[in-house]
């Protein structure tokens, strides 16, 4: 099996998972390939068995270079059996309300690109202050403060369940679609 790993990332997390991921495929013995998002446009989607894309989720929204790539192959890809890992904070959590806003971010999304995945999953990111400019890091700690008050304002926390994201991966590439 040959599998193709797209993705999104703004401070690294989603890479990391990326990257993460390819590395579970490959020691498994498929053959895997990983491109940013800004490489992808103009690939030859039918040299793959399956596909990855992973993408965080900023301010409500899912990246433009995405939303742009997605709308521009959404035809290329509508052969290849897609797993769509959209990560977020909101996807750590376990509030009903935050859960019915990525389900909204998401519609919003295949609606305005034409693009349906064969399958959504919701991975938690991370919080990292660290590399937040000035304005993001205030509204994240806000964010953050409010999500988890006994939470450091001032440390690094990655939330991936990086267990669970390898069971996820294995399981849906053992599928038959």
């Amino acid at each position: 099996m040959k599998v193709l790993i797209v993705y999104a990332s703004s401070e690294g997390q989603t890479r990391k998972i990326a990257r993460k991921i390819m590395d579970r495929i490959a020691d498994s013995g498929q053959a895997v390939e990983l491109l940013p998002v800004s490489e992808a446009k103009g690939t030859d989607f039918s040299r793959f068995d399956r596909m990855i894309v992973a993408a965080p989720i900023h301010a409500g929204h899912y990246s433009r270079a995405l939303s742009d790539f997605l709308s521009h192959e959404v035809e290329n890809l509508s052969n290849v059996p897609m797993l769509f890992l959209s990560v977020s904070l909101a996807a750590a959590g376990h509030d009903a309300e935050d859960w019915r806003g990525l389900d909204q971010i998401l519609d919003d999304f295949t609606a305005a690109t034409g693009w349906q995945p064969s399958r959504v999953e919701q991975i938690a990111g991370a919080y990292k202050p660290s590399e937040y400019d000035v304005f993001r890091r205030y509204i994240m700690r806000r964010i953050l403060a409010a999500k988890d008050p006994d939470a450091d304002l001032d440390a690094d926390k990655e939330y991936t369940d990086w267990a669970a994201l390898e069971a996820l991966v294995d399981e849906w590439l053992a599928r038959a679609d």
